[in-house]
């Protein structure tokens, strides 16, 4: 579904569209979702006339039009940012503030960049602050006169717009920062496509051969960093559960284990504690780990799978770029419930919805019910892939130009 309405830039380039400067902290695509998300978000502007540049800090990195300004975001870095937003029509930030390694610096680029049409995203939102030292009754009058943020400093009341990914973040800004700056929500997209020439029976049968896995058997398929609060060692229990019922279930868990949030030692080290887990509760010939995959891979392993599955600690929101690539795939998907996740994920609708987190036993009830009832599966799956359609990277970047236009 694409928008109707065309955006009415003002022509300010050879190509006609805007000049946007995004700004984000580590630009590393295939090992963070955020960064991932910059990349798609530039291409999908670009492929409308706009120019873009990426600014990030950290390693160099290959995407398209992207610039270091420094190892960390630090006054140097801001400096440089306010220098390269002279140029731009829109300075665009991706906050999450372990994108910035959690220093308020970013949050002072309104007033670097003064005069600037400011735009933030909020990824990450409602969970923590920079400055513990201030109670909170003291942030709230901040935010309250729109003088500061506990979480981006001057980033929010200094921008003229702010964009939300789902509403449970759009909740917490409304009740922050009522009257404040222009709020928007604009959903997130699927991390990979579904690669259309893929032969489905072929990869069925190709993909389950490769990893021993019987050809009767039903498969679930994670996608995603495989991170501690994914919840895969309870997809572990779920499965000796559901072996144990005579029931043959095997999972494949697809995404690495080193990401910017869970680097070198630590990712090496998790990675041996939940091979543990997964060994310990019975399943290791059932679930494969499949490292990292590039992502026509991952849509072959996906077009493999029966269901799709994604049992996160936390729960399971709609601002999650793997459920929306597992719904894309036509997968019927279980989730854990989590807050924020209703409206837009309400069991039997477009997933099944597991109530109870860090729950093996719950969660194969879940899978179970996505087994035994196939019109089920069915009717989530279709509903499943027409909502993710909605959240297609063309309609996102329609979105953000039409936001563009009217704070410019």
């Amino acid at each position: 579904m694409r928008s109707r309405l065309r955006p009415r830039v003002p022509r300010r380039d050879a190509d006609g569209g805007p000049r946007v400067l995004l700004v984000c902290g580590r630009l590393d695509p295939e090992h963070d979702g955020v960064g991932d998300y910059v990349a798609r978000l530039a291409a999908g502007l670009r492929s409308r006339g706009a120019a873009v540049r990426i600014l990030h800090v950290g390693a160099p990195s290959g995407t398209a039009g992207a610039r270091r300004v420094g190892r960390v975001w630090g006054p140097t870095a801001l400096l440089r940012a306010a220098g390269a937003s002279r140029g731009a029509d829109v300075v665009h930030v991706q906050f999450a503030p372990s994108m910035y390694r959690f220093r308020p610096w970013i949050g002072a680029l309104p007033l670097a960049t003064r005069g600037r049409a400011v735009v933030t995203t909020l990824h990450e939102y409602g969970w923590w602050r920079w400055e513990r030292l201030l109670p909170a009754a003291v942030w709230e009058r901040l935010e309250s006169a729109r003088i500061a943020d506990r979480e981006t400093a001057l980033l929010v009341p200094g921008s003229r717009a702010v964009v939300t990914t789902n509403a449970g973040h759009g909740s917490v800004l409304q009740e922050r920062f009522a009257g404040g700056p222009l709020r928007t929500t604009i959903p997130i997209g699927a991390n990979v496509e579904v690669d259309a020439e893929l032969d489905r029976a072929d990869a069925r049968d190709r993909v389950r051969t490769e990893l021993g896995i019987p050809a009767a058997a039903t498969v679930v398929a994670f996608f995603g960093f495989v991170h501690p609060v994914k919840g895969l060692r309870y997809l572990a229990e779920a499965l000796a559960q559901l072996s144990a019922e005579g029931r043959e279930v095997h999972a494949i868990a697809i995404g690495g284990v080193e990401s910017l949030a869970l680097p070198g030692a630590e990712a090496t080290a998790f990675e041996a504690e939940l091979r543990g887990q997964i060994a310990a509760a019975g399943a290791a010939e059932r679930l494969h780990l499949t490292g990292f995959a590039a992502p026509r891979e991952v849509s072959r392993l996906l077009a493999a799978a029966d269901a799709g599955v994604l049992p996160f600690t936390h729960g399971v929101t709609p601002k999650s770029g793997s459920l929306l690539t597992l719904l894309a795939h036509g997968l019927p998907t279980v989730v854990t419930a989590g807050e924020g996740t209703a409206p837009d994920l309400v069991d039997g609708d477009r997933v099944v919805v597991v109530d109870r987190v860090r729950d093996g036993a719950a969660l194969a009830a879940g899978i179970r019910r996505v087994i035994d009832r196939p019109e089920l599966a069915a009717e989530i799956a279709a509903r499943g892939r027409a909502w993710s359609e909605e959240h297609d990277w063309s309609v996102i970047a329609d979105r953000h130009l039409e936001l563009y236009e009217r704070v410019a």
